[in-house]
């Protein structure tokens, strides 16, 4: 990850939720290392079409999501209609931990991948 990202969040939460009728509900909680929160939803259909985000939009506005498998979730990120980020999430066969990779470009223009690992609470 590019040193330019700052010093890494305190923690992450991520809920998935299904909401009938073929949607999803994606809520993220990133909380900084001085304890603020920045809330994020979005609420979709797996099909790859855009929806539009909630709360904090400062790194995204809307987000794109597909399934290509039951265990994968693809995400695409853009703000004011330009790809920002696209986001593979993958859940271990034992569903007790999730990858994100996330590809980007820094300030200097180079794409670069970055993988965060988490583990699921309940």
């Amino acid at each position: 990850m590019p040193d330019s990202y700052g010093p890494p969040p305190k923690r992450v939460t991520y809920t998935f939720d299904d909401v009938g009728s073929g949607q999803w509900r994606t809520k993220i909680d990133i909380t900084a290392p001085d304890d603020s929160v920045r809330h994020m939803a979005v609420q979709y259909r797996r099909d790859g079409k855009m929806a539009p985000g909630e709360g904090d939009t400062s790194e995204a506005d809307s987000a794109a999501m597909n399934s290509p498998a039951p265990n994968v979730l693809v995400m695409g990120l853009a703000k004011n209609k330009t790809l920002g980020a696209v986001r593979v999430y993958a859940i271990s066969a034992d569903g007790k931990e999730m990858t994100e990779s996330a590809t980007n470009v820094d300030n200097t223009g180079a794409p670069f991948v970055r993988n965060f690992h988490f583990k699921r609470i309940r």
